[in-house]
């Protein structure tokens, strides 16, 4: 019987390779199901179509139009999930497994999708404060970042083919980079799928993804400058890309995030009878298992005080014993196989490597039961934990990596020796440490964040509500130095910036404001015959200030206010106690300034502005005596498009007013960044 053979998409168009390629098996059964090959694609033209297609149309868009078509994509794909369920049986994954892949995967759609109110409603980004470059403020400087003009590639590992490949589309799309996915050949059935759905359902732009099913082994080869590559896998395969002639001519950003040794401490505070104790087992035990262990960030290493190794093993045993293992369509199974026999193979030579010299504690690599299914045509093991009794010494454990449910539980005496071992696997994308005392926590943290991407601190107070040592969130980086790949992915709007590229802007005030939309103080104001809250979010223009009438400070000023406000701090409020201060005499509350500010720039009629929003930024920058003068410029600052949330909703903005407070000699006493939420226009 023939075989379904995957197809590719480039172009814009699905292309079946002319021949069977590689032959994909059931991870289960070990029969052949799909076969998948490159052959007849062309790998520049489609980088071509990429930059020259989906770029553009992408960098149409502002970032909150990616990101709500993000949304939508994800809640299409979601829609759909029970289809792509049944497919991801045939990698071996339980339900639970495939929950962490498709929901999880989709879930990041979700996740970067919010991050568009975090970025402005424009096609570009403007990076942290201006930064004044002369005496008089008239030549300032800036930082603007926009969309990078290539391509990502991606290329992803066999452990998650979903979860893999949505993770980083969902970052370089907010970002408005067109994107290639080469998923690893083995799982791309499950991507393939996932993938017709994301080109059936019309959201994206024409040129926004491409998909290659097959060997992409010169992909390389026509990479440029604008390009971005990304890589999941192996830390050998990572080395050998990232050294690749023409991502070093091109200096082409490389991301790696490669498999690690990553490990798990038991602090020294920790005893049997603690909760503390049951969730460290947990926890390795769910590591160990879920995904067979084939997780870049399962545990690897164990380590356990010296006096607790025998009760950490019994209670390990104990445990893995009751991981049904076997077919996951069969009730009661909690173990499938691993994805392929192939990996199978490897994990068995790295066991035998590893029986060298380590014990085998736990699991039998020919004695365990299998459920539903064959154990020899399955890819199928059991869950094996090794005791090395000298790990400074006996160092297989913290350099080789089984990627599969194989573990290595180490002794140490003191908390320093804990986390020398820690850092003995030379880079990890995570490490946890379970302990109820926090001092052991911070020191523990202190001494091993520059060896890992992320540290999870575990106790009773959190361990219910925790994500868990092997799950990475779309909002924190993921990724680590040294063997893990000195990568990060991920990050909230840390991830979407490794897509943007960041240029220094240097000018006038007048015209960084006029380039980056925001204005920039000490630049032209745009006064108005119109008081500026009596206009509609859509007709107010950065730049537009009035100026206000002026108020003389008095003593009974600030008397009310420390009345009103409860705020009866010396230096307002007793002359006699200003010695040694950098007060002259009494001195106005910095909020009554700001208060008085507003009474004075605030049109008191109902009109658009709807409400305060609050403020971003005050400073009170100069001592306000009585008898001093102050008044106040009012200007537009940025203005941001917020989304109806439902049609009976007030369509509305958010506008961010620069208060500049000044006194009788025109300085500056006191500065904010206040936000208004402003009507649109058709809302009365």
């Amino acid at each position: 019987m023939a075989l379904t053979q995957l197809k590719n998409y480039a172009e814009g168009k699905w292309i079946t390779a002319p021949r069977e390629g590689d032959v994909l098996y059931n991870a289960i059964t070990g029969e052949p199901i799909y076969t998948a090959s490159s052959e007849g694609l062309d790998f520049g033209a489609m980088m071509d179509y990429a930059r020259k297609v989906g770029g553009p149309a992408l960098r149409k868009l502002t970032f909150h139009e990616r990101g709500r078509m993000l949304k939508a994509l994800a809640m299409y794909l979601l829609e759909r999930k029970e289809h792509f369920y049944k497919i991801s049986t045939h990698t071996g994954a339980t339900r639970a497994d495939s929950w962490v892949d498709i929901e999880g995967g989709i879930g990041n759609l979700f996740a970067n999708a919010s991050l568009r109110r975090q970025f402005p409603n424009e096609r570009y980004y403007v990076d942290g404060d201006a930064v004044k470059l002369s005496k008089n403020g008239t030549f300032i400087g800036h930082h603007i970042m926009v969309p990078r003009e290539g391509v990502a590639i991606h290329i992803n590992a066999f452990n998650f083919p979903v979860w893999g490949m949505l993770e980083k589309i969902a970052v370089n799309l907010l970002a408005g980079v067109p994107a290639i996915v080469k998923p690893a050949t083995l799982t791309s059935f499950l991507t393939e799928a996932v993938f017709e759905e994301i080109i059936k359902s019309n959201i994206l732009p024409e040129g926004s993804l491409q998909l290659i099913c097959g060997a992409a082994r010169t992909i390389l080869d026509t990479v440029e400058t604008q390009d971005v590559v990304t890589f999941t896998g192996s830390a050998d395969t990572g080395r050998k890309l990232k050294s690749h002639p023409r991502i070093l001519a091109e200096a082409v950003p490389f991301n790696m995030e490669a498999d690690s040794l990553n490990c798990c401490v038991l602090g020294t505070d920790v005893q049997t009878n603690m909760p503390e104790f049951d969730i460290f087992i947990k926890e390795v035990v769910r590591e160990m298992t879920t995904k067979a262990g084939q997780k870049c960030t399962a545990i690897r290493r164990i380590m356990v005080p010296a006096n607790m190794v025998e009760d950490v093993q019994i209670a390990l045993g104990k445990r893995l014993k009751g991981t049904t293992i076997g077919d996951p369509s069969v009730e009661g199974v909690r173990m499938g196989p691993l994805a392929g026999i192939s990996q199978r193979n490897e994990v068995r030579e790295k066991v035998q490597l590893f029986a060298k010299t380590q014990q085998i504690v736990i699991g039998d690599l020919e004695k365990f039961e299998v459920i539903g299914a064959n154990k020899e045509k399955g890819a199928f093991l059991p869950p094996i934990v090794f005791f090395n009794d000298d790990p400074f010494n006996k160092v297989d454990a913290h350099n080789v990596e089984a990627f599969g449910p194989v573990a290595t539980v180490m002794p140490y005496n003191t908390l320093d020796e804990a986390m020398e071992l820690a850092k003995m696997g030379r880079g990890s994308l995570v490490c946890s440490i379970i302990t109820q005392d926090d001092e052991i926590a911070r020191e523990f943290v202190l001494g091993t964040a520059a060896m890992h991407g992320r540290i999870l601190i575990l106790n009773a107070d959190c361990a219910k509500e925790s994500t868990g040592h092997g799950s990475p969130l779309p909002m924190l980086v993921h990724g680590g130095p040294g063997r893990a790949g000195g990568g990060e992915e991920m990050g909230g709007k840390r991830g979407v910036m490794h897509y943007l590229q960041r240029t220094a802007i240097q000018g006038s005030p007048t015209t960084i404001s006029k380039v980056t939309n925001v204005y920039q103080q000490g630049g032209k104001q745009n006064e108005t015959e119109v008081h500026p809250f009596r206009k509609h979010f859509e007709d107010l223009q950065v730049g537009d200030t009035v100026i206000t009438a002026k108020h003389t400070v008095t003593e009974t000023d600030i008397t009310n206010f420390a009345n009103v406000s409860g705020d009866n701090f010396y230096a307002h409020m007793d002359a006699t106690s200003l010695e040694g201060t950098i007060f002259e005499g009494r001195v106005a509350h910095g909020y009554f300034i700001l208060s008085k500010a507003a009474g004075l720039f605030v049109d008191a009629k109902k009109g658009p502005v709807l409400l305060n929003y609050g403020i971003d930024e005050c400073r009170f920058t100069k001592p306000v005596y009585p008898g001093m003068t102050i008044g106040v410029k009012l200007t537009v600052k940025e203005k941001v498009d917020q989304e109806k949330r439902t049609e009976e909703d007030i369509a509305k903005g958010i506008v961010r007013w620069l208060v500049d407070v000044y006194d009788e000699t025109g300085e500056t006493v006191a500065i904010a960044t206040i936000l208004t939420m402003v009507k649109k226009r058709n809302q009365d």
